[in-house]
């Protein structure tokens, strides 16, 4: 069976700010902030991108930020 998409929902969103730098969020929530050249990359692989490949490049800008790994706050029994 295969896995549903955790980025077809477009949980992520971005936002220039006035001084050049990008706030990433998820779900509203603002999780990183890109300046520099950093900001400079991302504006420039935005501007090719379609929307599941927008959704792609913010998720890496997180960085380590959801890998699926995560705990959902329940404590599986050991066997």
């Amino acid at each position: 069976m295969a896995k549903p998409d955790p980025l077809a929902s477009k949980p992520f969103s971005y936002a220039t700010r006035r001084d050049g730098s990008i706030l990433i969020s998820y779900r509203s929530a603002p999780v990183t902030i890109l300046r520099g050249r950093s900001a400079e990359r991302f504006t420039t692989r935005v501007a090719g991108a379609d929307e599941a490949g927008l959704q792609e490049l913010m998720a890496r800008a997180t960085g380590a930020f959801k890998h699926g790994n995560e705990r959902d706050g329940k404590r599986s029994a050991k066997s």
